[in-house]
């Protein structure tokens, strides 16, 4: 004899899965970690201050 299953059991069990398979994707195509983050940031500002001291004078002045 088949056993009994709980359908709202089943039902969640599902969503949780679906859920996870979501995260799984967003992390995937928004995967960047807070710190991966902060050092992207970090690098650019120091490479605009870079190229900042690197451009001449305006010889008009």
């Amino acid at each position: 004899m088949v056993e009994p299953i709980s359908l709202n059991k089943f039902r969640k069990e599902k969503a949780k899965a679906a859920q996870k398979q979501q995260a799984k994707e967003n992390r995937v195509l928004f995967g960047a970690t807070k710190a991966e983050k902060n050092l992207l940031k970090a690098n650019d500002e120091k490479s605009k201050k870079e190229l900042e001291n690197k451009k001449l004078d305006d010889p008009k002045s």
